[in-house]
């Protein structure tokens, strides 16, 4: 009984270097994959707790203006001046050219660190099975591919 020797030959060694290459790049692009995007939920839910903190500070103010004196954003009330909103219509002003750049708490002071989400509002009347209601939508963007949209209903209670 002899025993041969029986090693790799030449094309057999380039061969599996081919395969093991392959595989390895295939590894490298999906960790690139997943270390670019490894922040988009982070992202994701400061948006949703900057658009909720938008919508409950709105949904506790008044459904009418309580004092004819503070004006609406139709009466040109600066979307600067959110320390003096006491109604749900004066939210309205955070939209078009008056978006709040950067999220701002309710007195209208930047958030540090929150500056790359852009905030608009748009409230519009609305009915809730024939009752008279207030729609608020509240969108928070960010570069980043982020777009979050929630939505509350003030009625006149």
């Amino acid at each position: 009984m002899t025993l041969t020797q029986r090693g790799f030959t030449f094309i057999e060694l380039v061969i599996s270097m081919v395969i093991i290459a392959i595989g390895v790049a295939g590894i490298l692009k999906v960790m690139e994959v997943t270390t670019r995007h490894s922040a988009d939920p982070m992202l994701q839910q400061q948006a949703v707790a900057i658009a909720e903190a938008y919508l409950e500070e709105i949904l506790t103010k008044d459904f009418d203006d309580p004092t004819a004196e503070a004006g609406t954003c139709e009466e040109g009330l600066p979307a600067a001046a959110r320390g003096i909103y006491d109604d749900v219509n004066d939210y309205g002003c955070i939209s078009g050219a008056n978006v709040d750049v950067g999220a701002r708490n309710q007195f209208g002071a930047a958030i540090p660190g929150l500056g790359a989400y852009t905030v608009a509002v748009t409230v519009t009347d609305t009915a809730l099975n024939t009752i008279p209601a207030r729609q608020i939508d509240v969108r928070v963007t960010h570069s980043n591919l982020v777009d979050i949209t929630l939505t509350g209903y003030r009625t006149n209670y």
